[in-house]
C-alpha cells in the first residue's frame, strides 16, 4: 500500500521498508553495478567478435546476454530510485541557503538559469526514472534485433564453447542465489524484491539456454543456433512491455507526497514460475491496478470450472482431425497404417486413422525437375534478364568462358600418332519426375532418401564410362548428336536396377568445353571450313551467273532467228495473194488491168523524178527537137557513159 506523507508523515519512520531504504539503495547499486558491467563487456566482447567470426553463433549468444542482464539492471535502478525516494523522506536533504552578498546575475546569466529551471522542471513532470528505463529498453530492443538472424550457418565451436558455458553457469548461479534472497524478502520489508526477483530469472533463463546452445553446438546442428538467436526474443517481450510502461506513466498523476511504485514491473517476467499462472497474475495486476476483482464475476468462476473438460474436448477433436489428409493437385500421399505402407492416395481430401497410428507421407505427383550433373560451391541465383536488353551472363556458352555447372571428365586424345589423355569440361542436365504409377511412388519414398543426389551419383558414373570409350574427335563431331540419348539410356537402366521410382525424361548436353589447345584447332578447322564452304558458294555463283548469262543470250538468238522466219514467211503470203489477186484481175480486166497495172508503177517510179514534157502538137508537122547540153553526166566516173540519143516524144 502507497504511502501518502501529508495525511501518513509521522507514521513512515515505523515502516521497516523505510527504514531499510538506504541498505537496500546501496546494494540496488552494487548489484546493477556488476550486471552493468558485465552487459557492457558482453556487448564490447559482441562487437569484437563480430568483426572476425560474423556467420557464427557468438555475437547472438553475447548480445542477447548482455540484453538479459540490462532487463535486470532497468529494474535495479527503477527500484532504486524508490528506495532513494523512501531514504530522503527519512533523512531529508539540507537546503541550501544563497549567499548573501551574490550581486544580480547577468542578462545571459538570466538566461541559462531559465532555460536551465524549464528543463528541470520537464525533467521532473516526467521522472528520470520514466527517462532512463525508456533508454534501457530502446537499447535492449535495438541490440536484439540488430543479432536477430534465422539463417545463420552451423559451425563447430571447439574448446572455447565449453569454457564459456562454464562461465555462462557460474553467473547463472550467482544470479540464483541473488534471486532466491530477493524471493524470501517479506513484501513489507522490501515491496520492490519479488518484481526484481521475477527480471532476475528472465537472465537466468537466458543463460541456462546459451550454456545449453554452447555446449550441444557442432556442425550437423542447427537447432542450437536457431535457439541462441530466438532467445533474445524473451528479454526483447520484457524490454518492449517495461518501453510500454514507461510510456503510459506520462500520463499518470504525479505526486511528490506521494510514495512511488516499482515502474519496472513485468507481467512477462512474471509468468517465470512453476506451475505458470498466467490468469493468476492478469487477475492480481487487475486488482492492484485497476481495483478489478475477477473472482467475484460468475462468468470467470464458470470459465475456470468448464476450462479442463473443453480443453479435453478440444484436444480429442483436434486428435481426431489429424486423420485428416488434404492433398493437392501436385501432390500424392502414401498412407501408413501403424507404419506400415498400405495406399497411395491421389490428389483431393482423405481420412485415415489419427497420428501417431496412421500418418501420410507425400509424394510429387508429376512435378518435373531440370538437374545439373555438377553444381558449384556458390551457385548464383537465376535472374530474368529484360527481353531489350543484354544477354545474362548465364547464356555464355563460349569455351573461354567459366560455367559452375560444368563436370570435369578425362577423355581419350591423339597427339602426333601417339595415345593420349585431355580433360572435357561438358555441362549435362536431366530432366526428371517421380514415375506416375504408385509402384514409382514407394520406391521413390523408401529406397532413396535424396533423389537429386542418387541422379547426380549415377550420372556421375555413367558419365566416366560413357567418356573413357569416345575420342575427342568424335565427341567434337559425328558422336556429338548421339550422345544425349545414349546417356539419357544408361542413366535411366541404372535407376530402373537400383528401383529408384524415377522416370528421366529429356537429357541436354548443354555446352561442351574441349582443352585450349584442342579449342584453338578447332577453331582454325572451323574457319578453314568455313572459307571453303564460302569459296564453294561463290564459285557456284559466278557458275550460276554464266549459266543464266548463256541462257539469256541463246533466248534472244531464238527468239530473233523466229521472229525473221515469221516476216519471211509473212512477206511470202502477201506476195502470194497479191499475185492471185492480179491473175484474177487479169482474167476479168484483159489488157486493161496491164495498162493500169503498168501507169500505177510509172508513177510509183516517176514519182521522185524530174519530168520534162513534149506535146506532140508543138512544131507543126516537124518533130520537137531536144537540147541534152542542159543534162550533166553522172556523178560516178567508173559508170558506163551512154550517149544520149535525141528522140522525140509524141
Amino acid at each position: 500500500m502507497q504511502v501518502d506523507l501529508e495525511a501518513q508523515g509521522g507514521e513512515v519512520a515505523a515502516l521497516p521498508r523505510f527504514q531499510q531504504a538506504a541498505s537496500h539503495a546501496a546494494r540496488l547499486q552494487r548489484w546493477g553495478a556488476v550486471l552493468l558491467g558485465l552487459a557492457v563487456l558482453g556487448l564490447v566482447a559482441a562487437v569484437f567478435v563480430d568483426l572476425f567470426a560474423a556467420l557464427t553463433i557468438w555475437p547472438a549468444v553475447l548480445v542477447n546476454l548482455s540484453c538479459a542482464l540490462l532487463v535486470a539492471v532497468a529494474g535495479l535502478q527503477s527500484a532504486c530510485w524508490v528506495s532513494r525516494w523512501r531514504e530522503e523522506v527519512i533523512n531529508p536533504p539540507a537546503m541550501a541557503v544563497p549567499e548573501a552578498g551574490a550581486g544580480p546575475e547577468p542578462p545571459q546569466g538570466r538566461l541559462a538559469a531559465t532555460l536551465a529551471l524549464r528543463w528541470q522542471r520537464l525533467l521532473q513532470q516526467i521522472g528520470a526514472p520514466t527517462l532512463w528505463l525508456a533508454g534501457w529498453s530502446l537499447l535492449i530492443l535495438y541490440s536484439v534485433v540488430q543479432v536477430f538472424n534465422l539463417s545463420l550457418p552451423a559451425s563447430a565451436l571447439g574448446l572455447s564453447a565449453s569454457v564459456a558455458a562454464v562461465l555462462v553457469l557460474l553467473l547463472a548461479f550467482a544470479l540464483l542465489v541473488l534471486e532466491r534472497q530477493l524471493a524470501q524478502e517479506p513484501p513489507g520489508e522490501w515491496p520492490e524484491a519479488g518484481a526484481l526477483a521475477q527480471l532476475l530469472r528472465v537472465a537466468i533463463v537466458c543463460l541456462l539456454v546459451a550454456a545449453l546452445c554452447l555446449l550441444f553446438s557442432s556442425d550437423g546442428a542447427l537447432w542450437p543456433v536457431r535457439l541462441a538467436v530466438l532467445m533474445g526474443l524473451l528479454p526483447a517481450l520484457v524490454a518492449g512491455e517495461l518501453l510500454l510502461r514507461a510510456l503510459l506513466s506520462l500520463f499518470s498523476p504525479q505526486r511528490e507526497q506521494l510514495e512511488p511504485r516499482l515502474l519496472a514491473h513485468s507481467f512477462v517476467a512474471d509468468m517465470l514460475r512453476w506451475p505458470p499462472q498466467p490468469l493468476l497474475s492478469l487477475q492480481h495486476e487487475l486488482h492492484n491496478r485497476f481495483g478489478i476483482d475477477l473472482r467475484q464475476i460468475w462468468a470467470f468462476a464458470y470459465m475456470r470450472r468448464a476450462f479442463l473438460p473443453v480443453l479435453l474436448v478440444v484436444l480429442a477433436v483436434g486428435w481426431l482431425l489429424t486423420g485428416v489428409h488434404e492433398l493437392s493437385m501436385q501432390s500424392r500421399g502414401i498412407y501408413e497404417r501403424f507404419g506400415k505402407p498400405v495406399e497411395v492416395f491421389g490428389p483431393g481430401l482423405h481420412v485415415g486413422l489419427p497420428w501417431p497410428l496412421g500418418r501420410v507421407l507425400t509424394v510429387e505427383n508429376g512435378v518435373v525437375h531440370e538437374l545439373a550433373t555438377s553444381v558449384g560451391e556458390n551457385p548464383q541465383p537465376l535472374q530474368l534478364a529484360p527481353a531489350e536488353g543484354p544477354a545474362p551472363a548465364i547464356a555464355n556458352r563460349l569455351w573461354d568462358a567459366s560455367h559452375v555447372n560444368d563436370k570435369s571428365q578425362v577423355i581419350a586424345s591423339g597427339d602426333a600418332q601417339q595415345q593420349s589423355f585431355q580433360i572435357v569440361n561438358m555441362d549435362v542436365r536431366f530432366v526428371y519426375r517421380i514415375g506416375l504409377g504408385d509402384a514409382a511412388a514407394l520406391a521413390a519414398t523408401y529406397n532413396s532418401s535424396d533423389v537429386p543426389t542418387l541422379i547426380r551419383s549415377t550420372a556421375s558414373r555413367v558419365l566416366v564410362h560413357d567418356f573413357a570409350a569416345r575420342t575427342l574427335d568424335g565427341l567434337l563431331g559425328q558422336d556429338r548428336t548421339g550422345l544425349a540419348d545414349d546417356i539419357g539410356r544408361a542413366v535411366q537402366g541404372d535407376l530402373d536396377r537400383l528401383d529408384s521410382g524415377v522416370e528421366i525424361l529429356a537429357t541436354v548436353v548443354e555446352a561442351i568445353h574441349p582443352p585450349a589447345g584442342a579449342a584453338n584447332a578447332y577453331h582454325g578447322v572451323q574457319a578453314a571450313q568455313i572459307g571453303a564452304q564460302a569459296l564453294i558458294s561463290r564459285e557456284r555463283g559466278a557458275a550460276a551467273e554464266q549459266t543464266n548469262q548463256a541462257q539469256l543470250q541463246a533466248s534472244i538468238a531464238s527468239d530473233q532467228a523466229r521472229a525473221d522466219a515469221r516476216e519471211v514467211q509473212a512477206a511470202a503470203q502477201a506476195a502470194d495473194l497479191r499475185f492471185a489477186a492480179e491473175q484474177q484481175a487479169y482474167a476479168s480486166a484483159g489488157q486493161a488491168f496491164v495498162l493500169e497495172h503498168y501507169l500505177s508503177q510509172l508513177s510509183l517510179g516517176l514519182s521522185q523524178a524530174k519530168l520534162l514534157i513534149l506535146d506532140h502538137r508543138l512544131g507543126g508537122d516537124s518533130a520537137p527537137t531536144l537540147d541534152l547540153r542542159t543534162f550533166t553526166l553522172p556523178a560516178d566516173p567508173s559508170a558506163p557513159r551512154k550517149a544520149a540519143q535525141p528522140g522525140a516524144v509524141h
